[in-house]
């Protein structure tokens, strides 16, 4: 049974960190990331899947063994379909190699497929999730160029290609639907904070007759604006369609002190509110406040949020995904793989 509010947590790179050599603690002492977050309050984990990704990992076979651990400690999974060999998000939604020569039906096809046999593996494996992503920041479509649109709300992305998209997020739904029917089905975008943008792409979801359950956002006050922009946007999301709605990734910082080679994406307080200084204090009392803007969305129909990569601490540099760890400073850990005030946040 879904919890009444979500606190969850996107620690795809989890398997990866640990397997480099990255160590957690639980007061003095080392422990398992995952039973941390759990005792920390935490109650779903988000896991990516990559369909035949560098390096293996977020692969369903590594994909398979995270679940089952999300699930022996008693907590909610939810998987987010990429559809690609890597990141898929406002900026790449590339086809998976083995798809590149796959259009329209045949295209369709193998979504339905794959996201079949996914599903179908974590169920015999005690690990069905929760809750499943029909792609990954949609907002500009997905496996391009076949299911590419303009920008959300562009007049430009002409009815064919809206017909494309829809038509490759019919059968990834169907296929979920097929394969249990009380797993809940979420479309994300990144426009936390565009009341405007969020409206126009989800107007569309309506008119296409788009079969799902819960709205996500990503929302990064860097980069989409202050609290107030993401209430306005959750209240209008509320009314207007009537469905949950999760915060589905977010972060924050907690320091701008970087570890001797590893790069900040995040390197200064330029774009963040004066209010929360990039403390560990500043860190959870941002937090805090963002929660309580999730809980205040009209009808209650604000249900939780994910925060993105919590565990990703600068234990490596090199990694399967390319590039380095530019995250260490928005983790829900410090450098030193110690929980932070944040994470105890309600």
């Amino acid at each position: 049974m879904e919890p009444a509010w979500i606190k969850g947590m996107d620690v795809s790179f989890l398997d990866e960190i640990e397997q480099g050599g990255g160590v957690f603690h639980d007061a003095n002492e080392s422990g398992d990331a995952l039973r941390i977050l759990r005792d920390g309050g935490v109650n779903s984990i988000r896991l990516r899947i990559w369909n035949d990704p560098p390096g293996t990992y977020c692969n369903l076979e590594r994909t398979l063994l995270m679940a089952k651990r999300v699930k022996a400690l008693g907590m909610q999974l939810l998987l987010d379909f990429h559809y690609s060999d890597r990141w898929a998000d406002p900026a790449n939604q590339w086809k998976p190699a083995l798809w590149m020569d796959l259009q329209g039906r045949e295209l369709e096809q193998a979504v339905y497929d794959y996201t079949y046999e996914v599903l179908a593996v974590l169920r015999a494996g005690g690990a069905l999730p929760d809750m499943v992503q029909i792609g990954n920041e949609i907002t500009y479509g997905m496996l391009w160029p076949d299911g590419r649109i303009g920008a959300a709300g562009d007049p430009g992305a002409a009815d064919g290609q809206w017909a494309r998209l829809c038509g490759l997020l019919k059968a990834g739904i169907g296929a979920v639907r097929d394969t249990d029917e009380s797993v809940r089905i979420m479309l994300h975008i990144d426009r936390g904070g565009d009341p405007e943008g969020s409206r126009s792409f989800f107007d569309r979801m309506e008119a296409e007759g788009i079969d799902y359950d819960v709205i996500g956002l990503s929302y990064y006050p860097w980069w989409h604006g202050p609290l107030e922009q993401l209430s306005r946007n959750l209240d209008d999301l509320a009314a207007r369609y009537g469905r949950d709605l999760i915060v589905v990734e977010t972060a924050y910082p907690w320091t701008f002190r970087a570890k001797e080679g590893f790069p900040l994406i995040v390197e200064n307080d330029e774009a963040l509110p004066a209010a929360y200084p990039a403390t560990p204090e500043g860190q959870a009392a941002y937090m805090k406040a963002f929660a309580d803007v999730i809980r205040r969305t009209q009808g209650g129909r604000g249900i939780g949020f994910y925060y993105w990569e919590p565990c990703w601490i600068p234990s490596q540099r090199e990694w399967s995904v390319g590039h380095a760890n530019n995250w260490s400073n928005l983790t829900l850990f410090d450098h030193d793989g110690r929980p932070l005030p944040a994470l105890y946040i309600p």
